[in-house]
Formats: structure tokens, sequence, C-alpha cells
């Protein structure tokens, strides 16, 4: 049964992530991307500023502060993609892959920054707290006619929450722990069920409060130790960076045939790998975002570029090169995809480099699980309005006994199911996100001239020349 619902599910995923998807994701992040004349690039000075360099600045207490929504968005991202998925990329789809992972990361900043632009700018306040994301863009920004769409978005990103942020995260942890500590698969589960259950039973403070712990933290502590990775096997580092280029357009394939099909599963993974781990263009981490207590949609979605920067461009990239640059890898000598990264890192820590990668899997994969609780908290409330405490409720439950099954379940089943949801709730808000452009400009534009201070930003019409 197993075997049908992989091989059903392969076909599924080869169809969703196929060349019109590759061309979707691609061309939107193309589109704000020369639009708005490189924001990403000619901007990121402010874009910086405007972010990580204004951490420690006092924000007023309607919401939780930008920081923390971004920390909890990347949360949801920065899981087992940066550690596994890179490794299975690489695997899948060879050195080229990570080239337009790249490619998808430096697009995907801007794609990202409309979503999150566009899910502050539709929000809406319930409880006290600030709602919003994809279905409520949809609903506000496209009228009563596109409610089936926003229903659609929040139904597919509710189950997804399931597979992607969930089992996927939770199983990957469960066989790294179980290789390096000998400790079975289901002990592992019940352990971070408890955890889980303990965090997602409460209220959106919570989760971000602990995202804003965890995420600098095992950021912090995963880059340290790759950066010794990399530095013992210096000798190694331009070859791995050349052959991230050669391998991107299959230029070291000797026939035409194997050269396109070589450059096509390049594309493909390295494409599919870097929305798994980065998220832009799926609509989900925009939910996060729009509980943020910011003074402007543009500004919020600056949060959202440098989220991707993070997440993909800084941490994948350290992944990719502590794998390419290993002798294991050169050699050939690790046969498992999954396990690429825990091999190199053995290599050069001995023992030690198998348990680093076991904890910091440990990390990403709990504050992922905790990041996409929220999403598909907010999803099901969304859907069940009249009933969404009940709703919500009963969600958790669910969310929580998941965790145990996904812990012993085979990992390739669950990476391609991922795939396929990323893909499937990609669909309607790509459609969403295209259509509202406009506002994504408009506030650009709106909010440029007035950029600094941000924080006492107020909504004031430029009469400058617009940037887009």
């Amino acid at each position: 049964m197993l075997n049908f619902f992989y091989t059903v599910n392969e076909k599924i995923s080869s169809i969703v992530w196929g060349l019109p998807m590759i061309i979707a994701m691609i061309s939107m992040g193309g589109y704000f991307t020369f639009k708005s004349r490189f924001f990403q690039i000619t901007r990121f000075k402010l874009i910086f500023k405007s972010t990580l360099g204004s951490i420690f600045k006092k924000r007023g207490n309607d919401g939780i502060s930008p920081f923390k929504a971004m920390a909890t968005a990347l949360a949801g991202s920065a899981g087992t993609g940066n550690i596994i998925g890179v490794a299975t990329a690489i695997a899948a789809g060879g050195p080229g892959a990570i080239f337009w992972m790249w490619i998808s990361g430096l697009l995907g900043m801007m794609t990202k920054f409309a979503e999150v632009t566009l899910s502050v700018h539709f929000r809406e306040k319930k409880d006290g707290a600030w709602r919003g994301g994809p279905m409520y863009y949809i609903k506000n920004g496209l009228g009563k006619r596109a409610a089936p769409l926003a229903a659609v978005f929040a139904a597919l990103c509710a189950i997804a929450s399931f597979g992607v942020g969930n089992m996927t995260q939770v199983n990957s942890m469960s066989v790294s722990w179980q290789r390096s500590f000998n400790i079975p698969a289901v002990y592992m589960g019940i352990g971070m069920a408890v955890i889980v259950a303990l965090v997602i039973f409460g209220k959106m403070s919570k989760i971000s409060s602990i995202a804003g712990f965890i995420v600098p933290f095992m950021s912090i502590f995963y880059v340290a130790g790759s950066i010794i990775v990399i530095c013992v096997n210096i000798e190694n580092l331009p070859n791995a960076v050349a052959s991230i280029f050669a391998g991107a357009f299959g230029l070291r394939q000797a026939g035409g045939g194997v050269l396109g099909f070589t450059m096509a599963q390049a594309v493909r993974f390295g494409v599919s790998r870097g929305v798994f781990t980065n998220e832009a263009g799926m609509g989900s981490s925009p939910i996060a975002h729009a509980s943020a207590d910011t003074s402007h949609p543009a500004a919020q979605g600056m949060w959202g570029a440098i989220e991707v920067f993070l997440d993909t461009i800084v941490v994948c990239t350290i992944t990719a090169l502590a794998i390419l640059s290993s002798p294991v890898y050169l050699a050939g000598s690790c046969t498992i995809d999954w396990a690429l990264t825990s091999a190199a890192f053995a290599d050069v820590l001995g023992p030690f480099g198998e348990y680093f990668i076991s904890v910091s899997l440990a990390l990403f994969s709990f504050a992922t699980i905790i990041g996409w609780s929220y999403y598909g908290i907010s999803c099901v409330e969304f859907l069940f309005k009249k009933h969404r405490k009940a709703a919500s409720c009963i969600y958790r439950v669910l969310y929580v006994s998941c965790i145990i099954p996904g812990a012993t379940l085979s990992l390739n089943v669950l990476w391609t199911a991922a795939d396929t949801l990323n893909g499937l709730m990609a669909v309607p808000n790509i459609i969403a996100v295209a259509l509202l452009s406009k506002y994504v400009f408009e506030d650009i534009n709106d909010f440029l001239p007035k950029s600094v201070p941000i924080s006492k930003y107020k909504f004031v019409k430029s009469k400058e020349q617009p940037l887009c």
C-alpha cells in the first residue's frame, strides 16, 4: 500500500512541479524583481537596516514585534529543508541544484516581500489580534467572488501543515537520532509530541516568544559548526563552487540528451527544495507576518525578504558548501542522500559531527513544527468562523497526534508528499498575488520616501516620482 502511494504521489509531484510550476514561480519573482527595479538588490542596505538593524527599537503593543513575527515565520521555514533538503537536492539534481536554489531564493525575496506586504495590507483584527494571510487578501482584495479560492488555500494549507511542517520534520529528526544515539523513532515521536503540545495549546504570543528565542540560537549554532567544516576542507572549496555553476547547466555532461535531462533535474530539485525551505510563493509565512505590530505593509514586507535571504542564501548555501567540499561527497562513499550532511560533519568532527547534526535537526524540526501549527490553526479558524474555537482545539489534537506516526514512516514517501502539497497550496496564492500586484507597488512607492525612521511612519502619499 505504501509503495502504491509513493508511486502515485511521485507522478503527481512530477506534474505539480513540472515546467508550468517552475515557470510560474520564477516568473512571479522575476516580475516583482524587474518591476521594482531589483528592489531586493538595490535596496538591500535599506532592507537590512529596517529589519535586523532595528531589532532593538521599541514598538507599540498592537500585536507582536516585527522580529518575532519574522522569527515565527522563519521557524516555519527554517527546518530540515536547510539540512536534509539541501542534501537530497544535491543527490537528486547534482551540485547544479544549488545554483537554481539561489535563483529561487533571490527571486523569492521579492515574492515573499509581495506576499507579506499584501498580508498586512488586507489583514483584519479579531479578538484584539491581527489576522492575515492569503485567505484574507484573497477575500478582501479580490472580493466575494474569490471566496472559494480563499477557502481552497486555507484548506490546502491546513492539510499541508501535517506533512510539510509536521511529519517530514519529526521524521528527519527521529531517523537522525536513532542513527546517532540509538533511540527508537517512536520514543522520539512521543517526546516531541509532548513538548509541542505544551507549546501549541496556547496563544500566538507564546509561540512567537519561543520562536524568537530558538531561531537566532539554532541558526548561530548551526552556521558556526558548518563554517568549521568548510574551513577544514577549504582546499576543496573552489572546486565545490565551480561544480555548482557547471552542474547548473549540465556543462560536465557528454551528450545533449543527458545535458538536457541533467539541467532539468537541477532546475526541478533546486527550485522545489528552495521553495520548500524558504516557502516563497506558498503563502504560509505571511500568516505569521500579518500579526506584527508594524507601521506599514512594505515595512513588514522587508522582513519577509530578509527571511528568505537568511534561510536560503545564507544557511542553505553554507550547508551545500559543507557537503560539496567534503571528501566524503567527493569520494562518493556516502550512498544515502539524506545522510550526506551528517557524513560531511562526521568526517571533520568525528562522532561529535553526527551528534551535532542530530541536535541541529531537533532544534530546526521543533521550530518548524510550532511555526506551522500556527499556520494550520489560522487556516482552520478562517474556514470554521462560527465554530473556530472548537475547530482550533480539534486541529491541535490531530496535529500533535500526527507527530508520533510521522516519526516512523518512510522518509522518501514524506518528502515527495511534502513537495506535492507545497505545489498545490502555491497555486491559489500565486494567482491572488499576481492579481493584487498593483497594491504591492503602491505600498512600495508610498513607503520609500518616508522609510526612515520606520517606527514613526504615517500614511502620507508621496509626491515624488514613484519607483515602480
